[in-house]
């Protein structure tokens, strides 16, 4: 597992070879896709409606290929039942993005878990690791919440 998660790292995130404090926009796009396809992961049942919602995002927000879309989706799928943690991508976006970034993605986080229309405990739990993780101030994690509830059907 160690091994997987290190040849994801090299391969899609890296630093710019120029200036290796600045984070790429492609390799915090990568960081932020890894974040939602974990999501898949958080209560142990990968879902169609939970899928979809990733690739949609992925495809909308992140301008991803299909190619990094599937490759991202494969990497979720071999991983779905081992521990993982999420530093690689946490720093990367804690180093890259500003807070208004960080909240989009807690936002896209919670479309993914409200997707199969249930939040289930360990993906709130998930949502609000990572929160904390990107510094998101936790009534910023429970706006972002409310604003996707309120956008589903029948809310």
């Amino acid at each position: 597992m160690v091994r997987t998660v290190t040849q994801f790292f090299k391969k899609y995130i890296t630093s710019s070879p120029e200036n290796p404090d600045r984070v790429s926009e492609h390799s915090l796009q990568i960081a932020t896709a890894a974040l939602l396809v974990e999501m898949l992961r958080a209560d142990s049942e990968v879902r169609e409606e939970e899928r979809k919602a990733i690739t949609e995002i992925m495809r909308s927000k992140f301008n991803l290929s299909e190619e990094e879309i599937g490759g991202m989706l494969k990497f979720a799928e071999e991983e779905v039942r081992r521990a993982t943690g999420y530093f690689e991508f946490t720093s990367l976006i804690n180093k890259g993005l500003a807070y208004d970034q960080k909240v989009s993605i807690i936002e896209h986080l919670w479309e993914v878990s409200f997707s199969d229309a249930a939040v289930d405990k360990h993906e709130e739990h998930m949502v609000r690791k990572i929160a904390g993780l990107i510094h998101v101030d936790h009534k910023d994690f429970i706006e972002a919440k409310l604003r996707v509830r309120k956008r589903l059907p029948g809310k």
